[in-house]
């Protein structure tokens, strides 16, 4: 069955976004637990649900990115045809927020603390995996929305 040529995709971008960065947080999230102490003291179950509740905390860091770049490149499907700067507020948006997350939480509240097998980086003092991991989810997550995206309008023109 062949869409119209005029077909547009009715999901607004946020539902991709929140989908696939839930996909891919959670992931991360499950396979970087071992590099937080308090992770080696909770049941499987527990563990489990506090990974879902910082994937959680993640979705939010990547809507604050998402519409901070909709601002700057004036669309909300700015990922389509990204320019630099919003592609630059993007992750800036999103690495800031999680520096300044992981600050609050392992330096202030101390709802979590690093395992001694977490690299630090200099300076910041973030762990390595929570600053990598708003690099390389975000950076699949947009690329599959382009594809997704390109995907549809492709379709409606053959």
């Amino acid at each position: 069955m062949a869409l119209p040529s005029t077909y547009v995709r009715q999901l607004p971008p946020e539902v991709d976004l929140l989908a696939l960065s839930f996909l891919g947080h959670f992931a991360w999230e499950i396979l970087q637990a071992p590099m937080f102490s308090s992770m080696s003291q909770v049941d499987h179950f527990a563990g489990i649900f506090i990974c879902l509740k910082a994937t959680f905390g993640d979705l939010a860091i990547a809507l604050s990115a998402f519409w901070s770049a909709a601002l700057v490149g004036r669309s909300r499907r700015w990922f389509i045809r990204p320019g630099r700067r919003a592609l630059v507020v993007f992750f800036a948006v999103g690495l800031l927020l999680t520096i300044g997350l992981e600050y609050v939480h392992t330096q202030i509240t101390g709802r979590w603390a690093y395992d001694g097998v977490m690299p630090i980086l200099p300076v910041i003092g973030t762990g390595l995996t929570p600053f990598l991991q708003w690099i390389f989810v975000p950076m699949l997550v947009l690329w599959y929305m382009l594809r997704i995206n390109r995907n549809i309008s492709d379709f409606g023109r053959s």
